[in-house]
């Protein structure tokens, strides 16, 4: 097994769901046993947490801890934290949108669970738009499936200033 860019790195989840947190635990000790890997289960706990440690991650659920707003938070510090969203109830093209809107670094369905490791991966290892391109190459047509193929249609003029933007950059693995 290869090394995990994850291993001594610290990362904060923030979910309302145990289940969840315990999974994330047990999806990154297995390729990063050197992680420090930290949990909170509301808003209020993630806030101290954000505000008196210093992650190279963090992992939002959207729903039940305000995770935009704790997206905003950690997007707005002097050096941000890269942040991946990960959901089950809030999925949907809006709320991806508006993620990508606030400087999330990706968004997952938590029925990804499974895969997370190397979307983590990928958003430690590439920039922004190299990183992007990857998460929605892999999830794609999960969403299409999900939302129908047309789901960018209604904000047509975002998806496609969007894919410029992460155009730019090559990736080059």
């Amino acid at each position: 097994m290869s090394k995990s860019v994850l291993n001594g790195k610290r990362i904060l989840a923030v979910d309302d769901e145990p289940d969840v947190l315990n999974i994330l635990k047990e999806e990154i000790s297995s390729v990063a046993p050197g992680c420090i890997f930290e949990t909170a289960r509301s808003y209020e706990e993630a806030r101290e947490l954000i505000i008196s440690w210093t992650y190279d991650l963090l992992i939002l659920d959207i729903m039940g801890v305000r995770g935009f707003d704790l997206l905003r938070m950690a997007t707005a510090r002097e050096i941000p934290i890269p942040v991946v969203m990960l959901t089950g109830h809030a999925l949907s093209p809006e709320a991806l949108k508006k993620s990508i809107e606030l400087g999330a670094r990706a968004y997952l369905p938590k029925e990804h669970l499974g895969a997370l490791v190397p979307f983590l991966e990928d958003v430690l290892t590439y920039e922004y738009g190299v990183a992007w391109k990857r998460v929605l190459k892999q999830v794609e047509g999960y969403f299409n499936k999900s939302w129908g193929p047309y789901w960018r249609k209604p904000d047509e003029a975002f998806w496609k200033e969007f894919e410029e933007k992460i155009s730019q950059k090559k990736d080059s693995r």
